[in-house]
């Protein structure tokens, strides 16, 4: 059938049934990642199908962890670059209707990731079968992007299961698991991964016919109509969550919708347009950034192994008690000390409590509920890989457990600190091995928060270093390796927002008015909401650490709150009160007065701190800088970080805009040194400097 053919990522065979069976292999590398090259030898493969009309068509991948991770994101940046993205498009939408339009069945077999792109792919056949366990993901993460589907996603998906199931999971990005994708019609029927082939084979045979009642919802729900209907209640409900200037995608995919009518040729011109048009945004420039910075700090661990089996966590409180349950999740045998079981069974309990959200299944549950066990005497500490101290924020309290504890020690056994503040320079000091020392510090909630970071000191040794990066990847954490000053990278960036905002509060500036500003310039939550959460006994107390070294000054009034014990959400009054885990905002006075520096004043002192932290090497670099304050604060991803904000509004303005605030309310908004670097002026956007990865799509 394909003679004469020959294709480097497509592997093709026909059997005595007259079945195609196409094998998606992209050549020189360990993922399916869908590029220009895959696309248009695919488009060469479905020419001769049209014209050979065999029995069936079944679609695999032939690599063993996945179907496809979704389009070459790189390919797609220098689009962007060259203006050529609207070509590309409506090049790969033309290879996949080309598919859908095939004379004969067709199915997809689906086992492992199968995102983007590659779900694009499988939409355009007839059937789907996917693997039943926990590896099937399908998803359409276009959005984390700045873009949306652009290969046929919005065009068939609405139409297949309904447009008010396809419209969240678009919407959000989140995969789909096997079990939900076979509830909402995404795939036909579930397989055992060793019966894949053979079920789909049986079911390009004896075509499924899908039920009647999805078959209604997909085609009442995209009557002209009902669109109009819902459009503005869906426009209304991603509007609550996130602001069109900020985040224009998902407003664009919901008017895309709206629009397209019953032709899905109209559908995918109307798509492919959208895409092209929000490649251009700046938000699609950073998200695309900002992914490529995740995956750098994903490959951080690669190449070395962290031989760890056993880790002792000496501390039960929250941060504690958490990363223990967190370890104990992802397969490590956990100890987890403090000084009596009182301290120990709260922790306990919550990780219980995690696991179940988790994992779901009993089994499951019970076998991580057994990695974690309490040891109120420390004898796990002997046998440990890992020691991780996260006691209170006191040196010399520190400094008293590592002379008990370090003795014990097996001889390649490594010590880490949660400290979030305290220098390890200053820890360091008194080890008999201070090269097997460094600082783990992980942010609160733990479950939630994807950095860690790795702390150095002077006397660290590079292979510890890399071992305990490793770990952090082993844990499904991103780490970024930082030095060991006061507050680090992350806590030494926010403490000065977070101060600021709080002086501003205690100036008569309302709590929701400083909220408000902080989420127009793009923070996920508000600084007083954000401080009352973290804890403002957690703020003092990293605040006093930090003060000195920062030239700050703990706002007035912090103390008084604390006295009185209201430290925020866990007393249930703080800056706000607090019903149910959720802040009381009071009503701000309707002729209440913005200050119209009052986003600057809390915004600025981050930008300050981030360039003084590049100027010191607290990171290796600008875009490791950027990546680590992003998911270690939230902050706006959609600028790219806060060098990436310095660039993109322009050296020479933020600076001035600091001088005119440090005349007007003091020398804390000073420029520190550092804003000659020349990281400062570089675009930004390139790609980082790197090997490929595994994972370079989406």
């Amino acid at each position: 059938m394909f003679e004469g053919l020959r294709f480097n990522h497509w592997k093709t065979s026909l059997d005595d049934s007259g079945i195609v069976t196409l094998s998606l292999d992209r050549a020189e590398s360990n993922v399916n990642a869908i590029s220009r090259a895959v696309l248009d030898e695919l488009g060469q493969i479905v020419e001769r199908l049209a014209i050979e009309k065999p029995a069936g068509v079944l679609i695999h991948s032939a690599k063993p962890f996945g179907f496809a991770v979704g389009a070459d994101v790189k390919e797609f940046v220098e689009y962007a670059k060259h203006g050529t993205v609207l070509e590309n498009i409506e090049n790969g939408q033309r290879v996949y209707e080309a598919l859908a339009r095939l004379p004969c069945p067709t199915i997809a077999a689906i086992h492992g990731a199968c995102m983007g792109g590659g779900t694009e792919l499988i939409l355009a056949c007839r059937q789907r079968i996917a693997v039943d366990d926990d590896n099937t993901r399908i998803g359409l993460p276009e959005v984390m992007l700045g873009i949306h589907p652009g290969w046929g996603g919005t065009a068939r998906l609405p139409r297949l299961i309904g447009a008010t199931d396809a419209l969240p999971v678009m919407l959000t990005g989140k995969a789909l698991s096997a079990k939900r994708a076979l509830a909402l019609g995404v795939v036909d029927r579930l397989a055992a991964a060793n019966e894949l082939l053979a079920e789909a084979r049986s079911l390009l045979r004896r075509p499924q016919v899908r039920p009647l009642a999805l078959r209604a919802k997909a085609w009442a729900t995209n009557l002209w109509p009902v669109r109009q209907l819902l459009a503005p209640m869906v426009l209304k409900q991603t509007a609550a969550k996130v602001r069109k200037e900020h985040y224009p995608a998902p407003f664009a995919m919901i008017e895309l919708w709206r629009r397209g009518g019953s032709s899905i040729q109209q559908r995918l011109k109307l798509e492919a347009r959208s895409v092209a048009k929000l490649a251009e945004t700046s938000t699609a420039q950073n998200l695309i950034r900002v992914f490529f910075l995740q995956e750098r700090l994903k490959g951080q661990g690669s190449g070395a192994e962290h031989g760890i089996e056993h880790v002792h966590v000496v501390g039960a409180g929250v941060m504690g008690g958490d990363i223990a349950a967190w370890i104990a999740l992802k397969g490590f045998q956990v100890t987890l000390q403090d000084r009596e079981m009182k301290y120990i069974q709260p922790a306990l309990d919550r990780a219980q409590q995690l696991y179940e959200k988790k994992l779901k299944a009993p089994v499951k549950v019970e076998a991580a509920v057994a990695r974690l066990r309490a040891d109120v005497d420390g004898n796990g500490v002997s046998s440990a890989d890992l020691a991780i101290e996260a006691i209170f924020e006191n040196a010399e309290a520190k400094h008293a457990l590592y002379a008990i504890i370090e003795p014990q020690f097996q001889a390649t056994e490594i010590l880490a600190s949660n400290t979030s503040s305290i220098p390890l320079d200053e820890l360091r000091h008194g080890l008999t091995s201070p090269q097997r020392f460094l600082g783990l510090h992980f942010f609160n909630p733990v479950a939630q928060m994807p950095l860690v970071e790795v702390v150095r000191h002077d006397q660290l040794d590079p292979a510890i270093e890399k071992r305990a990066l490793a770990f952090c990847k082993a844990l499904g954490k991103l780490p970024v390796a930082v030095k060991g000053t006061p507050g680090f990278l992350v806590n030494r960036i926010l403490m000065p927002y977070l101060l600021e905002a709080i002086r501003l509060y205690s100036e008569g500036v309302p709590g929701p008015v400083l909220d408000k500003e902080a989420k127009k310039f793009g923070m996920p939550m508000g600084p007083i909401e954000l401080a009352d959460t973290v804890g403002l006994d957690v703020c003092a107390s990293v605040g006093k650490e930090l003060a000195p070294f920062l030239g700050l000054e703990l706002p007035a009034g912090l103390e008084d709150k604390l006295q009185n014990g209201k430290r925020g959400k866990k007393d249930g009054q703080g800056l706000y009160i607090w019903q149910e885990g959720k802040p009381l905002k009071p009503e701000v006075d309707p002729d209440y007065v913005t200050p119209p520096d009052l986003q600057d004043r809390m915004i600025l002192p981050m930008v300050n701190e981030a360039v003084a932290c590049l100027n010191e090497g607290v990171v290796d670099d600008a875009e490791l800088l950027d990546a680590g304050v992003i998911f270690g604060t939230g902050f706006a991803p959609f600028r790219g970080g806060p060098i990436q904000y310095l660039r993109a509004e322009g050296v020479s303005v933020i600076k001035s805009k600091l001088e005119t605030l440090a005349q007007r309310y003091g020398e804390r908004f000073s420029p520190k040194s550092g804003w000659d670097h020349p990281a400062l002026t570089q675009s930004g956007f390139d790609l980082p400097a790197r090997p490929p990865t595994s994972s370079d799509s989406h």
